[in-house]
């Protein structure tokens, strides 16, 4: 098995649909594309106990911990203690983090509200922030981000550029004019054979009829090809089209 990332989104104010989430696509797609996929994603509430528990469960199995939000100034701001609780080490104020947030707001506006953004647990590495200056930072196999997403995305590049990239994901769809419940249990039998082959059926609704999308993902060529020729002939076999084909992988030597 490859390597595979995980992400915690923090804050109540996602829990409570104030906020909708714009960063799981962004770093689940990256992160496809970097060969180290997201293969679980949690939303916990800005409670200390709960940042907690799915940080230390989540950097066990997986390579690579994300999280989203909860770094900012103000009073629930409180993912770096957690995180810093979570790994068993001193929050203290981090002197490459403090020199930066100097260099961006000057002297005579940096506060000590500011400042805090500085107090990281210790041995942190900083992610640099060129959109609003305030560095999120990396411990260990976890990497805490803001929760804005043009914030989040410039801060990515730095986790991106840090992390060692994984084998391509490879992906081939097939589009047909079935209901998904005829091509079920075939797709079943089929993904049994090609266990290291993710095959997913997505139905939906295209003119005035149901349709599925099978999408076959891996990283090894041949086996992607043997498993889509199969799913073919599955389409074909109950009589099926394949309207439209996505292919990664062609079929066809």
């Amino acid at each position: 098995m490859g390597q595979r990332s995980s992400l915690v989104v923090i804050g109540n104010e996602i829990l409570s649909g104030r906020t909708s989430d714009k960063n799981i696509n962004w770093i689940a797609e990256h992160m496809t594309k970097h060969g180290v996929p997201l293969a679980e994603v949690r939303v916990v509430p800005d409670i200390e106990e709960k940042i907690i528990e799915a940080v230390n469960v989540l950097r066990d199995e997986y390579d690579y911990v994300f999280t989203t939000g909860g770094i900012g100034p103000t009073h629930d701001d409180i993912t770096a203690t957690s995180i810093a609780k979570a790994m068993g080490v001193v929050f203290e104020r981090h002197a490459e983090a403090y020199h930066v947030l100097l260099d961006y707001y000057g002297p005579d506006e940096l506060n000590e509200t500011r400042a805090r953004m500085a107090n990281m647990p210790r041995g942190a590495r900083l992610l640099l922030n060129p959109v609003s200056g305030a560095p999120g930072f990396a411990i260990e196999n976890v990497f805490v981000m803001a929760g804005v997403p043009r914030i989040m995305r410039a801060m990515l590049e730095h986790v991106i550029a840090e992390i060692k990239p994984g084998a391509a994901i490879l992906s081939n769809t097939v589009f047909c004019d079935l209901k998904e419940s005829i091509v079920a249990e075939g797709l079943r039998e089929i993904q049994g054979r090609y266990e290291t082959v993710d095959i997913g059926s997505y139905p939906s609704f295209r003119g005035g009829a149901l349709n599925v999308s099978v999408v076959l993902r891996g990283t090894d060529e041949a086996t992607i090809r043997a498993a889509t020729k199969e799913v073919l002939a599955l389409v074909e076999r109950c009589g099926g089209g394949a309207q439209s084909l996505s292919f990664q992988v062609p079929v066809d030597d």
